[in-house]
């Protein structure tokens, strides 16, 4: 079953490449043992690339970007970059990423996993067996909307101005991909917005409905207003199965949801694009969390978040939905067995390094592979 699908992978900056190192490892080994093989390019983004070429990403690394099945990213930035001109910074490599390959839905999963569930700050009883994924616009609504800016209206007094604009296809295609993805889970969204304050809302609300009711009526559709949906994230997390949001909303409710599980640093993403006329859908994968310059070269980085960034292109982008379940049970079993990295320690638990924690991961694909 040998695949010539094409994968970048930017290794990025701080823990990034150790992190990455450890991916790597997971893909030969299913190269191995799986006949799964992909043809793999490496490159520079964020202060990687400013070191090297003095941007944060350069043309060549989008062109390739644009022309692979899948992008595995995995943290860009540090202290190091931190007086350059915000137009060059590292972050803007990603944000050109996304914005020139158009990844307008950004995928995040907050699972609690069993052996974790006492890290979360609510009651084990509200977030055990938790998986909930949201589904958040990422090129629209307030964050890009025109006009913007800080106005100086005299006397002392100035204005910020921010505005939020959606129109009728960037909601629909993002509905589109959550009631896709509700149809392979438990086959539920809830779309959140503020329809009673906003008429962004109200547009939201009602191309949603329109999205389901012709095209996705046998998915069960809900609508709650935003802050609504913080609070029963709070309350009643496991209510949810996909949430479909914009991108101010998303952004938060995103960040609510993962601290649910207790384990900010270990959760993956992805950010789409739309499918070509080819089929194939432009996407990037990265962990939620940062560079972690702070513990960069010392081998204690966790890298389970960048392997399950490495799961949701297995599954998403190259419809090999065998190899990441075998991917996150290895993972489950790994933490089950009460092996840690220095940022998920707890008493009683066994503390290793980044190398030992894949290895650990492999030894798990090694007996589920027979």
């Amino acid at each position: 079953m040998a695949s010539n699908k094409s994968l970048l992978i930017l290794p990025g900056d701080g823990i990034g490449p150790e992190a990455m190192g450890e991916v790597r490892r997971i893909v030969n080994w299913m190269e191995d043992n799986r006949a799964v093989s992909f043809d793999i390019d490496e490159d520079l983004v964020g202060g990687s690339s400013i070191d090297a070429h003095g941007i944060p990403v350069t043309d060549e690394v989008v062109e390739k970007a644009m022309n692979v099945d899948a992008v595995l990213l995995g943290a860009v930035g540090g202290p190091k970059w931190d007086n350059l001109d915000f137009s060059i910074k590292p972050e803007r490599g990603l944000l050109r990423l996304r914005k020139d390959l158009e990844l307008f839905a950004n995928l995040r999963p907050a699972v609690c996993f069993d052996a974790l569930v006492d890290a979360s700050s609510l009651k084990p009883e509200l977030v055990s067996g938790l998986d909930i994924m949201i589904v958040r616009e990422l090129t629209g609504g307030v964050y890009f909307g025109e006009p913007r800016g800080i106005e100086d209206l005299g006397n002392g007094i100035r204005r910020g101005v921010n505005t939020q604009v959606y129109t009728t296809p960037e909601i629909q295609r993002v509905a589109r991909v959550a009631f896709e993805l509700a149809k392979k889970r438990d086959n539920r969204v809830c779309s959140s917005e503020k329809a009673n304050v906003m008429e962004s809302g109200v547009l939201w609300r009602e191309e949603v409905q329109k999205i389901h009711d012709t095209e996705f009526p046998e998915v069960e559709l809900s609508h709650m207003y935003a802050d609504a949906a913080a609070m029963e994230l709070v309350r009643k997390p496991k209510q949810f199965d996909v949430i479909v949001t914009d991108n101010l909303f998303g952004d938060i409710l995103s960040d609510c949801a993962a601290m649910l599980t207790g384990s900010l640093g270990m959760l993956p993403s992805a950010s789409l694009g739309d499918v070509d006329d080819s089929g194939r859908r432009k996407a990037l994968y990265e962990p939620v969390h940062g560079s972690a310059p702070d513990i960069s070269g010392k081998n204690i980085a966790n890298p389970i978040a960048t392997i399950l960034s490495y799961a949701m292109a297995l599954r998403y982008s190259f419809d090999m939905g065998t190899e990441a379940d075998l991917v996150e049970t290895a993972v489950q079993k790994v933490l089950a067995s009460g092996i840690r990295t220095g940022d998920i320690m707890s008493a009683g638990m066994t503390q290793v390094s980044t190398t030992e924690m894949g290895n650990a991961i492999i030894r798990e694909l090694d007996k589920a592979n027979g």
